[in-house]
């Protein structure tokens, strides 16, 4: 073990002060077996060139980044590349494994792929895993153990093709994790301007819509198109001529005055407006309700 400014840094696994690096070095553990020893808090260290897959099929933890603590509940799985810094709090009733691998294993089979790569450099969480997915990490991890505590002549072409699935997989599941939270995070700007459009004081301009969203005006507009298939403005004549609709068909109020009631500068604009998105006049859309 080393200490450098006053951090944890093994070279093995956490608690081996003993431990010594090798290229080839690859171990699976039950999570259990290990932090149990520590009574279950394994303290913010790192690992110079050991990477490590946390597979979490019960219950739950407090892990610890450098800056930031996560709740995580079971079924879950974290990727720790060497050099992160992590600590972990568990409940005693967690299950799990660790997968524990030279950095050099993957390196060697993944540097090429880029975008593959990048998955490995920083710490991952996946949380949102159903029933089938969890399942198959596990039986991928359950082939890596056979063929890891073998005698089979073949067992290191087997290993490393079993760890080639697994943390493609991995790989792929990230990918599709980042995609549902951005998702996620469009809907909710989207919902938000929703509801700004309906509270807002015009004239307002979409840059003024988008500083308070905390985004950009051309975000704001990618998100609108992606949602709903209209820009941002599109959106918020549509809001401008529902309630112009509403002033026509329930007042008597002239076309002039709907046009003042919705801070429109020009009443001509405000028609010319109407008419584009309605097919009708103001006046036209009136008397065809009323006929």
């Amino acid at each position: 073990m080393k200490q450098e400014k006053n951090i944890l840094n093994f070279d093995g696994l956490y608690g081996d002060d003993y431990g010594r690096y090798s290229s080839e070095y690859i171990f699976l553990e039950l999570i259990a077996t290990r932090s149990q020893l520590f009574n279950w808090t394994i303290k913010p260290h790192l690992h110079s060139q050991l990477f490590q897959v946390f597979v979490i099929s019960k219950g739950s933890l407090l892990f610890q980044e450098a800056t930031e603590e996560h709740n995580l509940q079971a079924p879950c799985v974290v990727l720790i590349p060497p050099t992160k810094l992590h600590g972990l709090v568990y409940n005693p009733d967690i299950e799990g494994q660790i997968l524990t691998l030279s950095e050099s294993i993957l390196e060697e089979t993944f540097k090429t792929s880029n975008p593959l790569w990048k998955t490995f450099e920083d710490i991952r969480f996946l949380r949102h895993l159903e029933g089938k997915t969890f399942d198959k990490i596990q039986q991928n991890l359950a082939q890596i153990e056979y063929e890891l505590f073998s005698e089979n002549p073949e067992r290191h072409l087997m290993l490393r093709a079993y760890l080639t699935t697994f943390f493609i997989g991995l790989h792929r599941l990230t990918n599709l994790e980042e995609a549902q939270k951005n998702d996620s995070l469009t809907m909710s700007y989207f919902r938000r301007f929703q509801q700004l459009i309906k509270s807002a004081e015009y004239p307002k301009s979409i840059p003024a819509f988008a500083d308070e969203l905390n985004i950009s005006a051309v975000h704001l507009n990618r998100i609108c198109n992606a949602v709903a298939g209209k820009s941002a403005i599109e959106l918020v004549h549509q809001n401008l001529i529902g309630e112009a609709q509403k002033y026509l068909l329930h007042t008597s109020y002239s076309v002039s005055e709907i046009a003042y009631l919705l801070k429109f500068e020009y009443p001509n604009y405000f028609a010319k407006l109407f008419k584009k998105h309605t097919g009708l006049s103001p006046l036209e859309f009136r008397r065809a309700d009323r006929n």
